[in-house]
């Protein structure tokens, strides 16, 4: 055993540590957290100046028991976690379980961090340990103190009111209410109508278009001509006045520069991977995560980006050096500046981590990478590395001219203008992307003088529309929440995916919409929580944990304000009935029996239903295709090349198109149910051949010869090969999908998941067998699987909060219960007995019978 000891959180740093660190180095991890709060009511004590109950975590006693063992042994232990609040809680925990068994005892204990997995930074943080830093770790505690007593004691309560299953987090909640609010603001957009006047003319070869900016003396808005008739006036007059010409009565000429843009932190790195690479936020955290801990370049690992979670524009000395070295060996002398580009934090608080995400050597290209890389890995570091390139070099240069010129007149002027790059500066390496606009191009004109007149090639009118504020994509709701102050960039993608998760909100076309259950949660906290979905407040809330972080403030305080009036709300809303979050009135009667009717939220969704329920079973549909009003019955969708009607219906299942009607002979019509997450207003003629074209033939198996088809089933889109089926992951389109992918997903193990599910997480391996423990959305709500056990995901927790010791816990205690999981299976004897116990109720059957038969009579 070595005199040293160091402890990571992974397993996979440990190769690329001990390459640096030698023989004189054990090297432990403690596959992330070692302690976490008793999963129960009261793990936060908070008449006791919020003490946590802490267990260790089960399925990491073998890992604390190999690294206190390997304490005993050991001279020196150094803990290096991550360098963040997570890392500094983690380290604390290791700490506090060595001194309860009081292994610390002439030893001694360092904490170290490193921002980078490189053999300098490595040394250099061994070399100059420091204590755990305690403000770093109340932070950490605060955070999931909060977190606990929100999701213990507001989630409960969204089960009783609206329906089970359903979660509210701290910083979830105002993201939701973010997304919800552009929903409401889309729907209550009143498009306007404008017009604007052009011309199009040319010089040689060059042709160029010009617009109008000003007529008649008076300079033109953008609502100055609102209809056709006023555009035809306009034209009419200057065709009639021009004399198919225009002449140059001024010219403008600027030079202007581009800055390039500063190197990545946590979020711009996510929103550029959303824009630039068409990954997920959560993908490019776990690729970046897998950049950072070391790959193998052929000599062995090698870390090749700096710690992913920061929000510091902040780069090294030595980082920096290298930088400009590399640009003047590979650029010409006017790519770079005098002196190096510094930028000002983002963050008021950027203090947790030292340096902006970069690549750990500039001279590790990514071209010299690209055979040790996976595709997505290539592509993220390729993007890391061009973008800390382009920040230190010279700003892009640019050639504007503005010329105007009258037709019929100097009071009626047109405006060209033109721009062309001159000198590109940084964008020879990166230029980033932007968000809902497009990216300033180069339109050049011809070289026009003063006084020159052009001719009038066509003077015409354009007609455009106002359009409605777009919907969040996964970049701009990251960019929104950080403007905002919503969480922390580390937290972004888990926020993201446990609102899809909980399906809140679906992503159509890459932008996110509100279901009907996210909409009534939304609405639910908004108007009984509204401080604690306040964006405001949430804010300042995590400017406190920093202001915890940084030494300003204590933790508990912080606890003591933010619960008193949590908790007396809580109490205050339990008197809130179920129909009062659920149902919205309509100023509108039952055509059945003259009572109320109300927009309702129902298992499939919102509907209109009757206030006289069950007497009056009056229901009808909420939405039509194209936002049509609601209609009872069948709503027609369009009619086929051959005159069919297309109906959209509602089922016991959900809604479906349907190819025609019913005949009287009772046959029933080709139906096709509508993809999950789809909306009814979505569904377009277009949309609708597509559903009725189903089952799609992708074509015949390269070994069996048989067909392989595509369908939509009442649990989603499936792919079948004679007997054999698998769901298609959200990810690909059952319109597009191909033959390749469809038998890449074939042959995939059926037991990964329900019916060949894609899991929405991968925790990791279990410790008994090295078979993954996965998280999958189900009918019921989120849970956790492994092997052939699941487990349902409390309301405390998340997909995305959720540990892989918390999903062995719920796995092992699933798997206790008779007749579940492997134990159970172990033990013949019990089963019998079961069996034996099973029987004996059967007298009871008929009383059983009774009740659902009243049930349903009631109900009809």
């Amino acid at each position: 055993m070595s005199e040293n000891l160091l402890i990571v959180e992974s397993p996979s740093k440990a190769k690329t540590l001990k390459k640096y660190l030698g023989k004189s180095f054990d090297i432990l991890a403690s596959y992330g957290h070692v302690r976490d709060l008793v999963p129960k009511t009261g793990a936060v004590d908070t008449d006791n100046d919020f003490a946590m109950k802490y267990q260790l975590v089960e399925r990491n006693e073998k890992h604390v028991k190999a690294i206190t063992d390997a304490v005993k042994k050991a001279d020196r232990i150094y803990i290096a976690t991550d360098p963040d609040r997570e890392g500094e809680a983690i380290a604390w925990h290791i700490a506090e379980i060595l001194k309860s068994k009081k292994l610390l005892k002439d030893k001694e204990l360092h904490r170290v961090a490193f921002y980078e997995i490189t053999q300098s930074a490595v040394k250099a943080a061994v070399d100059n340990p420091r204590e755990i830093a305690m403000p770093l770790v109340n932070a950490q505690q605060a955070r999931r103190a909060l977190d606990y007593l929100v999701g213990f004691n507001l989630s409960p309560l969204l089960w009783k009111k609206i329906r089970r299953g359903l979660s509210a987090g701290r910083v979830q909640s105002p993201a939701l209410r973010l997304i919800v609010e552009r929903e409401d603001e889309i729907l209550a957009f009143k498009s306007e109508e404008y017009w604007s006047i052009h011309f199009d003319s040319h010089k040689a070869t060059q042709s160029f278009t010009a617009k109008l900016t000003q007529f008649k003396g008076e300079k033109l808005t953008q609502f100055s001509v609102t209809n056709d008739a006023q555009q035809k006036e306009i034209t009419e007059f200057l065709k009639k006045n021009a004399k198919g010409s225009a002449k140059v009565v001024n010219l403008e000429k600027k030079r202007k520069t581009r800055s390039p843009a500063p190197p990545f932190t946590t979020s711009t790195l996510q929103q550029e991977a959303v824009r630039k690479l068409g990954f997920s936020t959560d993908r490019a955290m776990k690729i970046a995560q897998q950049l950072y801990e070391g790959v193998n370049i052929g000599s062995g690992p090698v870390g090749l980006i700096s710690y992913m979670r920061t929000d510091s524009f902040v780069l090294s000395n030595e980082a920096l050096n290298d930088i400009r070295g590399y640009v003047t060996k590979n650029f010409d002398a006017d790519y770079l500046p005098g002196s190096p580009v510094f930028y000002k934090n983002a963050s008021k608080n950027a203090q947790e981590a030292h340096e902006a995400i970069r690549p750990t050597s500039i001279d590790r290209t990514p071209n010299s990478l690209k055979e040790f890389l996976t595709p997505e890995q290539f592509r993220l570091y390729e993007m890391i590395w061009k973008r800390t390139v382009a920040c230190q070099m010279s700003p892009a240069k640019f050639d504007t001219v503005a010329v105007d010129m009258a037709v019929g007149g100097e009071k009626n002027l047109f405006r060209a203008t033109g721009q062309t790059m001159v000198f590109p500066g940084f964008i020879a390496v990166y230029l980033e992307d932007e968000d809902d606009r497009e990216a300033e191009g180069e339109s050049k004109l011809p070289v026009l003088a003063m006084d020159e007149v052009v001719p009038i090639d066509k003077l015409y009118g354009e007609q455009h529309f106002t359009q409605p504020p777009p919907r969040y994509t996964e970049a701009t709701i990251v960019k929104t929440l950080e403007e905002h102050g919503i969480g922390r960039p580390s937290t972004y993608s888990s926020i993201i995916s446990t609102l899809i998760a909980r399906e809140y909100v679906i992503l159509d076309k890459k932008r996110f919409q509100p279901t009907d259950v996210g909409k009534i949660v939304s609405k639910f906290l908004t108007e009984h929580f509204t401080r604690y979905v306040d964006y405001d407040f949430t804010a300042k809330l995590e400017d406190k944990l920093d202001d915890i972080s940084n030494g300003k403030l204590e933790w508990i305080p912080v606890l003591e304000e933010f619960w008193g009036d949590f908790n007396r709300t809580i109490e205050e809303k339990e008197g809130v009935s179920r129909a009062e979050i659920t149902h919205e009135a309509l100023d509108e009667a039952c055509p059945k029996c003259g009572k109320g009717l109300s927009i309702r939220l129902g298992k499939r969704g919102r509907f209109i239903g009757c206030a006289g329920y069950p007497e009056c079973d009056y229901t009808r549909n909420l939405d039509g295709p194209d936002g049509a009003p609601a209609q009872v019955g069948p709503v027609e969708v369009g009619l086929t090349e051959a005159g069919i009607k297309v109906l959209l219906m509602n089922g016991p299942y959900g809604p479906y198109v349907q190819l025609g009607e019913a005949t009287e002979e009772g046959k029933k019509p080709k139906r096709a149910s509508l993809p999950k997450g789809m909306l009814p207003a979505q569904v377009t003629m277009e949309v609708a051949d597509k559903l009725l074209s189903l089952p799609r033939e992708l074509g015949m198996h390269p070994e069996s010869g048989k067909k392989i088809i595509v369908n939509n089933g009442r649990f989603g889109p499936y792919i079948q090969h004679e007997k054999e089926y698998r769901s298609i992951p959200k990810a690909d389109d059952i319109f597009t999908i191909e033959l390749a992918r469809a038998l890449e997903i074939m042959a995939q193990p059926k037991s990964a998941g329900r019916a060949g599910a894609t899991p929405l997480k991968v925790l990791g391996e279990h410790p008994d067998d090295q078979q993954n423990v996965s998280v999958f959305s189900g009918q019921y709500g989120p849970y956790v699987k492994h092997d052939k056990i699941n487990a349902t995901i409390p309301p405390e927790l998340t997909p995305d909060t959720i540990t892989l010791e918390q999903a062995i816990n719920l796995l092992e205690a699933k798997a206790d219960k008779p007749g579940k999981g492997k134990r159970s299976r172990k033990a013949p004897a019990k089963k019998t007995a079961a069996k034996v116990v099973a029987k004996k109720p059967a007298a009871k059957k008929p009383a059983v019978k009774k009740t659902t038969a009243t049930k349903l009579k009631k109900a009809a």
